[in-house]
């Protein structure tokens, strides 16, 4: 897992060597959650000499720590599969959830704070309520998998698709996969149950990092290949919002042109990789352990860190 992380206070960056995760809190932007092994501590940007509080709450080491914008609930997920709930205000675990195999991300959804998704190395992606213990929906990643799907790099090819990171655009209704297969795959949460929307590929490794910025269907992608890649998905996202049935009659043609091919159903390639490109690529050079985004003296950034002490800044273009 990563060596450090990396979040923007508004004014000044923060590198934690030897920390997985830095959370802020929506409501409270001096403050910040840190994972270092099983312990999650809660900084303040303003004292930085010792931390607020402790807490252990999970018992392996911590992949991913949120806090929903509401700033009453954090999620920790783990190398056990196990994503621990604690109500911040009681200071106390108030729900266990879990995955089959390790838990790589847990991400809130905005506007939504009861809700959160979540991802792991069991391929699996998962739909979570705070009031139910079992997930209302659940997704494995290979159902997506196909033969007849854009040519991989013979490294590449037989990596299963091993989910390493979400991330939720704004709108609380759309989110992000990358995976180890190079893909990034969208989904769009409706009611209790979420749909596959869209997948490309720009990376010819692993998808080790995946953030929506603020602007609408604006999504940074870091790899273990070593680029970041800056996508542009609002004109295939927004077409389908706007036209729901459309979006249903795309998918039921591509469902009917499925064939069988040696036992196993094979589908057939739709063009996908090929429509939704880069709309810039940054050579990085190093795999990507983190990034973030923020706006730099009136400039927007792509903050990037890797195995190394030091932060990459890269700009960003206007949207």
């Amino acid at each position: 897992m990563s060596a450090c992380a990396l979040t923007w206070t508004g004014t000044v960056w923060l590198l934690c060597r030897r920390t997985l995760l830095v959370c802020r809190l929506p409501l409270a932007p001096s403050q910040l959650y840190t994972s270092h092994g099983e312990t999650i501590s809660l900084l303040d940007v303003r004292s930085l000499k010792e931390p607020v509080e402790h807490f252990h709450v999970n018992e392996e080491e911590i992949n991913s720590v949120s806090v929903n914008e509401t700033d009453n609930f954090l999620a920790a997920a783990d190398d056990s599969g196990a994503i621990k709930v604690m109500d911040l205000e009681n200071k106390k675990v108030s729900r266990s959830l879990r995955h089959s195999n390790i838990c790589s991300s847990v991400v809130f959804r905005p506007q939504r704070p009861q809700s959160l998704v979540s991802c792991g190395l069991d391929m699996q992606v998962m739909l979570w309520n705070l009031q139910k213990a079992r997930p209302l929906w659940t997704t494995n990643l290979q159902e997506y998998e196909t033969q007849e799907d854009s040519p991989q790099s013979a490294g590449q090819f037989f990596n299963p698709p091993l989910a390493h990171s979400l991330s939720v655009a704004s709108c609380g209704n759309i989110f992000g996969c990358g995976a180890q297969d190079g893909k990034v795959r969208i989904f769009r949460v409706t009611g209790v149950k979420f749909e596959h929307e869209l997948e490309f590929q720009g990376h010819s490794l692993g998808v080790s990092q995946i953030l929506f910025m603020p602007e609408a269907y604006w999504l940074l992608t870091g790899g273990n290949d070593g680029k970041v890649l800056l996508w542009d998905v609002s004109s295939d996202v927004g077409k389908q919002q706007k036209s729901p049935a459309k979006s249903l009659q795309r998918r039921k043609a591509q469902a009917s042109a499925s064939t069988r091919k040696d036992g196993k159903l094979n589908k057939v390639a739709s063009n996908e990789h090929a429509r939704v490109l880069p709309k810039l690529t940054i050579e990085h050079g190093e795999k990507v352990n983190w990034i973030s985004c923020a706006e730099i003296k009136g400039s927007k950034r792509v903050l990037v860190a890797d195995q190394s002490s030091s932060v990459s800044v890269y700009p960003l273009p206007e949207p």
